[in-house]
């Protein structure tokens, strides 16, 4: 019933009590207040389907930049992402495929939610009258991601771990308990660097990428069947290309997280990679990882901009 007065007090419906004067005023804590928890709920929504869609992509990445986990036919080493994907269903059937879901969806409904919400209140409160430029996207992009990606970086080394299959951790809880006694607060933070290294420049370049798309889409198409469409086109557009640039940092990220103990720190694990795999070593499970993280920020970006419209915020 609120919600229902709220709603028709911002569109001038009806009056609130106390005249005019409180009407402007009401409108305007209201119009302030509220988009900042509206961008939120749409961000965690967009954030839970693309995130249970697109799981099993994730999964078989995260095999593919640790191959020492996966035997198949007997060996190790290079393996392909279908040879890793036929030899999850064999082994661990169907629902094998979605392996380390609790910890994904603990960080990214959450973690995506907080992100939407940081470039809504930024956006906002920074470019109110004008469309941010790309240097300004990327800067919006990275401030938001950093803010997101270290708030949740335990939930991330946890997700890694139980992707992985090197740990039997029985769910979240005891996975952080296991990793604070054993390890303290690095194993709790552990690759926060090369995580903030992917991430944020993904979200900077993205949303510089994804701006500039929408910018060249005529602006009558926005008010068409069409517009979805539009938005999920411009998404995945934007997606491969911040994918490519930043996938030697996820591939830093997940080492770091998987074997805590055995990097003294990031040029440790830069040297290990290019020592063992070479070049191609930077780009391990960059399939995947681009088909993923492509199709699931395009996914949230255009479920977040239909529930924005919904929601009143544009």
């Amino acid at each position: 019933m609120q919600i229902e007065i709220i709603e028709e007090v911002k569109h001038g419906l009806i009056a609130p009590q106390g005249g005019q004067a409180n009407h402007k005023t009401n409108r305007k804590a209201i119009l302030e207040d509220y988009p900042v928890l509206k961008a939120f709920l749409a961000g965690s929504f967009s954030g839970t389907f693309s995130t249970v869609l697109f799981q099993p992509l994730d999964l078989v990445k995260t095999r593919l930049q640790n191959p020492t986990t996966t035997v198949i036919n007997g060996r190790h080493g290079a393996l392909s992402m279908v040879a890793i994907f036929t030899n999850i269903l064999q082994q661990e059937h169907v629902r094998g495929l979605w392996r380390g879901m609790m910890p994904s969806l603990t960080r990214c409904v959450p973690g995506v939610g907080l992100y939407f919400c940081s470039v809504d209140y930024i956006k906002t409160h920074n470019f109110p009258d004008k469309t941010p430029s790309p240097l300004e996207s990327v800067a919006i992009g990275m401030i938001a991601r950093c803010m997101s990606g270290a708030a949740l970086i335990p939930i991330t080394v946890v997700k890694t771990r139980v992707e992985s299959g090197v740990y039997g951790y029985q769910g979240i809880g005891d996975a952080l308990k296991e990793i604070y006694r054993t390890e303290g607060i690095r194993g709790m933070t552990c690759g926060l660097v090369p995580t903030l290294f992917r991430d944020a420049p993904f979200s900077g370049l993205y949303l510089m990428f994804y701006t500039q798309a929408k910018l060249m889409i005529p602006e009558e198409m926005w008010n068409t069947p069409y517009a979805s469409p539009i938005h999920f086109t411009c998404g995945v557009s934007a997606g491969i290309l911040a994918s490519v640039v930043t996938q030697p940092a996820d591939v830093l990220k997940t080492k770091m997280q998987l074997y805590p103990t055995k990097f003294n720190g990031l040029w440790s694990v830069v040297v290990y990679v290019h020592g063992k795999y070479g070049m191609q070593g930077y780009f391990k499970g960059m399939v995947p990882r681009m088909l993923r993280r492509t199709l699931m920020a395009a996914m949230a970006w255009t479920v977040y901009e239909q529930m924005s419209t919904a929601l009143g915020l544009k």
